[in-house]
């Protein structure tokens, strides 16, 4: 039994198949399953079902590959350990970026860094805060900016800044002269919101009170800003936008207004989480003071 045969193992059950398992491990389909066979001879079970289709583990296999992915994690854990006492730049730093923040943050920051801290290497993935967590969890990526509070004892994490939510109408849309928009000025108006899985979605949602609900459109289910100012700005309804997004937005829909909100609550904290015990912890807390500092040139107060 081999770490590389339990990596093989373990790539299986998560891509549902051979060929994409050794895709993603670098090797030939026959070296994987070569080895995934020594893997059954020595534990004298059967691990995975095969079929001309699809792969799936089997019931014995499923406890086998529990524990697999433990050990794997440790293992990474001490390469990492024996790395960031080396030298804490050495390997890529794989963050994890909610999909309401990555393209105007990394806009913005990604100059700053690279000035800053030349010999960091980051790999940026953007997806949904739930995915992300996800991937978090098992090592897939070694932090994520995502918007806080995260109730997980397991994680750690420092915030970045906050950013106060705007509302977004056309030049057209008749709340667009307002100089603050209040709660009671959005009852009339058709709201148009993120898909759900977007965390963005519920934070709209917490803006109002529950005796004055938003009336939602979900006839359009955008999955970016990017999109739903678009509809915005071409007068379909009207939305909210985090402050960090509105400028970037007005400058490619020209016909996009943002107002203020009169409550001092319409805000989200976004911030930086990772694990407790990763090895180069220090380094994103060195990273999130970074940006900290950095983000107050963004925001006018």
């Amino acid at each position: 039994m081999t770490l590389q045969s339990l990596r093989y193992l373990v790539a299986v059950v998560d891509t549902g198949s051979f060929s994409a398992a050794a895709d993603v491990c670098s090797v030939t389909q026959p070296t994987l399953s070569t080895q995934l066979k020594r893997l059954e001879e020595v534990l004298g079970v059967a691990l995975i079902e095969r079929t001309t289709k699809y792969a799936s583990v089997t019931p014995i296999g499923e406890q086998i590959v529990e524990r697999a992915r433990r050990i794997l994690v440790e293992c990474d854990d001490i390469r990492d350990i024996g790395r960031a006492g080396e030298d804490p730049f050495s390997e890529p730093i794989r963050v994890g970026v909610i999909s309401t923040v990555a393209p105007y943050l990394v806009r913005r920051l990604a100059p700053a860094l690279r000035r800053s801290m030349s010999k960091l290497h980051l790999v940026v993935r953007e997806g949904l805060t739930k995915d992300l967590l996800n991937q978090l969890v098992h090592h897939e990526i070694d932090a994520v900016v995502l918007a806080f509070p995260v109730d997980r004892p397991t994680l750690t994490g420092k915030r970045l800044y906050r950013e106060m939510f705007r509302f977004a109408c056309s030049k057209s849309h008749p709340l667009a002269r307002r100089r603050r928009i209040h709660e009671a000025d959005l009852r009339k108006h058709k709201i148009l919101l993120l898909a759900e899985g977007h965390c963005l979605r519920d934070q709209a949602l917490a803006l109002c009170r529950p005796e004055s609900p938003l009336k939602v459109d979900d006839s359009y289910r955008a999955t970016s800003l990017n999109t739903l100012t678009q509809l915005v700005s071409q007068g379909f309804g009207c939305t909210f936008l985090p402050e960090l997004a509105c400028l970037q937005e007005r400058r490619q829909s020209p016909q996009l207004t943002t107002i203020q909100f009169a409550s001092t609550e319409a805000f989200r904290e976004v911030g930086l989480l990772w694990r407790r015990n990763y090895p180069r912890g220090p380094l994103l807390e060195r990273i999130a003071e970074f940006v900290r500092v950095e983000s107050r040139k963004w925001f006018r107060r």
